[in-house]
């Protein structure tokens, strides 16, 4: 199959998070099992690789760029639901998989095409889907967990599969010496003011935490300002290499305040054992399971702390959840073949009709 994966939001480096993480891992999967596969994306405009791809959007005639530095072809462009039509025909796409960004609209637009459309659910907010999902109802649905599909049956009478992101266990699988308590993506939707809390209740415990949002000109110089005070707190750039990441993680937090419609990052520290302390919300607690705790939003600061001292020092409580985050990565749900066989199933039958 020819397969354009689309969505409305920039892309890998422009972009990096646990959707363009999962997207980037799906693409090369796919291609591995012998289809071909692009991605449409939005494009930013930001930094050196946003000042190029500018500069070359000024040339007349010139709708969208085109680069395969990921090893594969991506589009981008400032309104990819503009462009969508006629990329698709570039491409000489068989089958469209729609994603996070506008995907009622990129569906809407490709509607008099023919072309075969599948939507694949990354979050749960309304006003990302860019249109009525009452005129697409037609189509397949996926969802990233089973959270994300029952927040869609039960808000929009929508049924989707579940089929949960790709996450291939070569990219993040490592020995880890366990030095630190890991926060990745520092955001105030990520839940920054309780990872930072935490950090202070835990003067003799080091935490690492790693950029990935960019963040307003207000909440870095919020960050700044709190981190000055807390010594046991290294920041570090973004990153793609996460087995630097996790070979040094004892413990992984994920207080996110955002609705979560998986999370991520638990699925990927479980690989390599790593118990994650996370909120309640959304669907974090389906992804971190057995393999860690998840807290209430409306719990203090010295409950989360707790958790994370005795997990820093009590080896036995470590050791299990440890064990069982490894177990969980297990599971029949998160395994590549399995996943590829279900989508490759559903854009095929979507081909079919």
């Amino acid at each position: 199959m020819r397969i354009l994966i689309a969505s409305c939001h920039p892309y890998i480096p422009e972009l990096r998070g646990g959707a363009q993480s999962s997207t980037h891992e799906l693409v090369l999967a796919l291609r591995e099992r012998g289809h071909d596969v692009g991605v449409v994306a939005g494009l930013a405009g930001s930094g050196w690789f946003g000042l190029r791809k500018r500069i070359s959007l000024k040339i007349p005639g010139h709708k969208w760029v085109f680069d395969g530095q990921l090893g594969y072809p991506v589009y981008r462009s400032w309104f990819p639901r503009l462009q969508i039509v006629e990329i698709c025909h570039d491409f000489q796409a068989d089958v469209v998989l729609l994603q996070s960004g506008l995907p009622v609209a990129l569906a809407t637009a490709l509607k008099p095409t023919g072309i075969p459309v599948v939507i694949y659910f990354r979050n749960v907010e309304s006003d990302d889907l860019g249109g009525n999902l009452a005129d697409v109802k037609h189509l397949p649905f996926i969802a990233n967990s089973h959270f994300t599909a029952e927040w869609f049956a039960r808000s929009h009478n929508i049924s989707a599969q579940v089929i949960y992101p790709m996450v291939d266990r070569a990219r993040y699988a490592t020995p880890t010496s366990r030095q630190n308590v890991t926060f990745i993506n520092p955001h105030p939707h990520k839940g920054v003011d309780i990872a930072l809390g935490i950090a202070q209740s835990c003067p003799g415990i080091p935490f690492v935490f790693v950029r990935a949002w960019t963040l307003s000109a207000e909440d870095e110089a919020l960050l700044s300002d709190r981190l000055r005070d807390l010594p046991n707190v290294s920041l570090l750039d973004p990153t793609s290499d996460m087995k630097a990441i996790y070979g040094r993680c004892r413990i992984v937090l994920a207080p996110s305040r955002w609705e979560e419609a998986f999370g991520r990052i638990a699925a990927e520290a479980h690989i390599s054992g790593i118990p994650v302390v996370g909120s309640n919300r959304g669907g974090l607690p389906e992804a971190i399971g057995p393999g860690g705790v998840t807290i209430g939003l409306d719990e203090p600061i010295e409950t989360w702390s707790d958790i994370v001292r005795k997990l820093w020092n009590d080896e036995n409580y470590y050791n299990s959840l440890s064990s069982a985050a490894m177990h969980y990565a297990q599971r029949e749900a998160m395994q590549p073949n399995s996943q590829l066989a279900a989508i490759e199933k559903i854009l095929s039958d979507a081909m079919i009709k």
